[in-house]
């Protein structure tokens, strides 16, 4: 099987211009490319905007409104407990701590994954990883 293959591998050739082209249109396409300078392209990408405490507190204020075992009644302001306050439970606080990592392009480690208890912790923590975004 393997011969086979290595068989049918070597018959391979390199590519060549098809018939079909004319060999002074193969020739004009050659030096046309020979012609012209060395260019090369490059990606260039902005920075995007600084995040403010405004800009932090929006984004997480969307997480948690988007989580569907948040308490609805509820006012979610700086010092709104996860637990005590949206009803959450140690499973859910997990799932928003992974949203709020994927929400800002960072990995939050353990350690400081189990100190975020309220909506202040997790604005802070943003706030102070120079990685996020």
């Amino acid at each position: 099987m393997f011969r086979l293959a290595l068989k049918n591998f070597s018959a391979v050739k390199a590519i060549r211009p098809s018939p079909i082209v004319t060999k002074s249109a193969w020739a004009l396409a050659q030096t046309q490319q020979q012609r012209l300078p060395f260019q090369f392209s490059a990606r260039c990408y902005s920075h995007a905007p600084p995040l403010t405490q405004e800009l932090v507190e929006e984004r997480i204020l969307e997480i948690l409104e988007g989580y569907d075992k948040v308490n609805k009644s509820v006012k979610i302001g700086p010092e709104t407990d996860f637990s005590r306050d949206l009803g959450l439970d140690s499973l859910d606080i997990v799932e928003v701590v992974m949203a709020i990592e994927e929400e800002f392009s960072i990995g939050i480690p353990d350690e400081e994954a189990d100190k975020i208890r309220t909506f202040k912790d997790a604005t802070e923590l943003i706030i102070n990883n120079p990685h996020a975004v």
